[in-house]
């Protein structure tokens, strides 16, 4: 259900939510910890667990050496005595030094253990670019870890959709690939007052529309919805889904979206080969086809890493007149 009780709302940052979340469940649950890099004393490289080591203690809020491999292992390790840790990277470019433990033990446990370990871990933190920060820490990560059997991937767009899909991840028996943005840590947006949760795997129509399907996720979807808005005054009508969760995916939303539609465009801040968009195509052309009036279009960046100068990194990002263009596309205008 998407709320549990009707409750009054109140308006709050996305950093917040996300230490609403930790610290509501933290609360519920002493098998909880986080743990990564600054997220006690300095309250979070960007705030997301601000007053937690306050109100925790240093055995539940702790802070880590600059070691990805080494807290990772330790966060899924702990699994296997009962502990339920948020394990935090500052951002997801650094969990290439820990991709062996998330891939090969976090989300193989359960299979190799015959059923007999469950491991109960969410890995969060920033992914894809936030400005100016070159080619090795402005990469996006969902698709890479959708790919792995065993791994959940939620990448949610605003603070009401991060608080209820992370407080559902953290009480998952499997572990969570849990993926934020640094842009998106000041968004404000309404959440309720008191306890709700989301449901892992649901896609949600953040607009609807009967011209043309537009799929995105994450905080890329901003410039869906502006795309939506500017068409809006041409008198095309675009429906926009958020996927929300990466993996599993809501391909039915989708599928139902497109035959009312019959054209689809996914806007992805990744890379061309190999990605979300892709995944989709193939799913939506194998399932509907004979409903789509014209070829599955997708905007993705550029095919190179990112650049650091901002007159090229403006040209690498997809933006919505990069949207505007192939929804007319696909409409044929």
């Amino acid at each position: 259900m998407r709320l549990n009780d009707i409750q009054y709302m109140k308006t709050i940052q996305f950093r917040e939510a996300i230490a609403e979340a930790m610290s509501e469940e933290m609360r519920r649950d002493e098998s909880i910890y986080l743990m990564g890099e600054e997220v006690a004393e300095y309250n979070g490289a960007y705030k997301a667990s601000k007053g937690m080591l306050d109100e925790f203690g240093s055995k539940r809020v702790i802070d880590t050496p600059i070691s990805e491999a080494g807290f990772s292992g330790i966060g899924v390790g702990s699994t296997m005595t009962g502990n339920r840790p948020i394990i935090e990277f500052m951002t997801f470019n650094f969990a290439l030094v820990g991709i062996d433990q998330i891939i090969n033990n976090a989300a193989k446990i359960r299979q190799m253990s015959g059923g007999q370990f469950p491991c109960p871990i969410v890995f969060r933190g920033p992914t894809a670019s936030a400005g100016q920060l070159a080619a090795t820490h402005s990469q996006a990560f969902e698709s890479w870890y959708a790919n792995c059997p065993g791994l959940k991937v939620i990448v949610p767009s605003n603070p009401y959709d991060a608080k209820g899909l992370l407080k559902s991840a953290i009480r998952d028996n499997d572990p969570v690939i849990f993926m934020e943005s640094e842009q998106m840590y000041g968004d404000k947006g309404e959440v309720p007052e008191g306890e709700y949760t989301l449901p892992i795997g649901v896609a949600d129509i953040k607009r609807e529309g009967k011209d043309v399907t537009l799929v995105s996720f994450g905080k890329i979807l901003k410039e869906a919805l502006k795309a939506a808005e500017m068409l809006a005054e041409e008198n095309i009508d675009v429906e926009v889904i958020d996927l929300r969760t990466i993996r599993p995916m809501d391909y039915q939303t989708i599928i139902e979206s497109v035959k009312k539609t019959n054209r689809l465009v996914i806007l992805e801040e990744s890379w061309p080969f190999g990605n979300i968009a892709t995944e989709i195509t193939y799913h939506v052309q194998s399932e509907i086809f004979d409903y789509l009036d014209a070829p599955v279009e997708k905007i993705n960046t550029a095919d190179t890493p990112a650049p650091y100068s901002p007159v090229l990194l403006k040209e690498w990002l997809p933006n919505a007149e990069d949207v505007v263009k192939s929804i007319k596309k696909v409409l044929y205008k």
